[in-house]
């Protein structure tokens, strides 16, 4: 393997392997390498908590490449490897494995690692999080034996897979230390209506709950006590409370940040040829109020790529896209565009009770954002009065029967 390259991507997730991807399309010739701390391909994320983990989806079909397509593309994959330090100076990475990676411009797409529970108990054999493909597995070769299952934290990750545990006949228990789910994404009337979907399908949830400690016998879970002294039972845990960005070599070696690492609108950190993408981009966001910001989402990392890549080429680029997300769970597609976070006001636009409809969110009076769930059309029109930052009478927001595009050229 050569010791040095031009353009060296640490982590291997959809930021990544977009980068190097686009770095081909647009003509670079130099040589690439791709760094993953995992033994895997290049694979998508999502649907570990969905898809993967019910069964329906095989690991090959997440691929996000064929292993041809990398070797075609001359991307040298260095699956396995975990990049300890970086030395700025000398531009060179060191691996745990002892090796050093020397770059002429390094990308960092690591994301972050899940952020682990600290009550006692937390290293009892049977207890989860769903971060990647060997944390699925593990979940999915232990299920035979479980029949109670603990889901500790009300957000996307939890619910979805609180959504395929149900499916497969486990009794299902989502302990959410805030007085609802999705408290940190979205308002009161998503939140409402997804902890009454949970509920109907069996869900126990349970709300404005702290675990005290996981309770185990013989090394493996058996419960989870509660604040309160209730204690649930289970024969296994899954602990969705978030994420830490996996930005330490970076922060060690000079680089702005905290929360994450800082970028500029290149997606450039404070340290010279090192670029950061996706999950770990502290940045500033104008769909946030142009706030500093970090967002956990398959677009973001897509879009910063691109960004990135075009900075290392020399192309004017900086980031702006508009947020969007999505979620799978029952039969219910939830989409996302733009950020809810700090609005003023909501709009119901449709009826929660025929499980269609969309709650926009306002600030000042300009629609900042959408939750469309099974309402796709309203999704893909509503894009633009985010865009745009429409500022449009609620009521007629809220008639369904006057489609957004209209509301557009009013």
């Amino acid at each position: 393997m050569a010791d040095r390259f031009d353009v060296v991507i640490v982590g291997a997730g959809h930021g990544g392997a977009q980068a190097a991807i686009v770095l081909r399309q647009r003509g670079f010739a130099g040589t690439i390498a791709l760094v993953g701390d995992e033994p895997e391909l290049p694979y998508e994320r999502p649907p570990l908590s969905k898809d993967y983990l019910a069964g329906d989806k095989p690991f090959e079909r997440m691929l996000i490449r064929p292993a041809g397509f990398w070797a075609e593309r001359a991307v040298t994959l260095l699956p396995g490897t975990e990049v300890t330090t970086v030395d700025p100076a000398a531009r060179r990475l060191n691996t745990a494995g002892g090796a050093t990676i020397g770059y002429g411009d390094l990308i960092w797409a690591t994301g972050g690692r899940a952020r682990r529970i600290a009550c006692p108990g937390h290293a009892l054999s049977g207890v989860h999080c769903v971060r990647d493909r060997a944390d699925a597995d593990r979940m999915i070769a232990e299920l035979p034996e479980v029949r109670d299952v603990v889901v500790i934290g009300g957000g996307y990750i939890g619910l979805e897979a609180a959504a395929v545990l149900t499916k497969l006949g486990r009794a299902v228990t989502v302990v959410e230390a805030q007085d609802r789910v999705l408290a940190r994404v979205a308002g009161p009337d998503l939140s409402r209506f997804y902890e009454a979907e949970h509920r109907a399908h069996g869900v126990d949830i349970r709300l404005s709950s702290g675990v005290a400690a996981i309770e185990g016998d013989e090394g493996r879970v058996s419960g989870v006590r509660l604040t309160d002294g209730t204690v649930l039972p289970a024969q296994m845990v899954i602990v969705g409370i978030g994420i830490v960005p996996a930005v330490a070599p970076l922060l060690a070696a000079g680089a702005a940040g905290g929360n994450g690492v800082d970028v500029d609108t290149q997606c450039r950190t404070s340290l010279p040829h090192i670029y950061a993408i996706g999950d770990c981009a502290h940045h500033a966001n104008p769909y946030a109020g142009g706030a500093m910001i970090r967002l956990e989402s398959v677009q973001n990392a897509h879009d910063q790529a691109n960004v990135a890549v075009q900075s290392i080429l020399g192309e004017p680029a900086h980031y702006d896209a508009v947020p969007w997300f999505w979620s799978n769970q029952y039969d219910l597609k939830l989409q996302t565009v733009g950020l809810s976070a700090g609005h003023d006001a909501t709009v119901l636009r449709g009826d929660p009770a025929a499980r269609q409809f969309a709650v926009l969110y306002l600030r000042e009076g300009r629609v900042i954002a959408l939750d469309c769930v099974n309402a796709t059309r309203d999704y893909v029109q509503g894009r633009a009065l985010v865009t745009t930052r429409a500022r449009i009478d609620p009521e007629r927001l809220a008639d369904t029967t006057v489609p957004l595009k209209e509301l557009i050229r009013e």
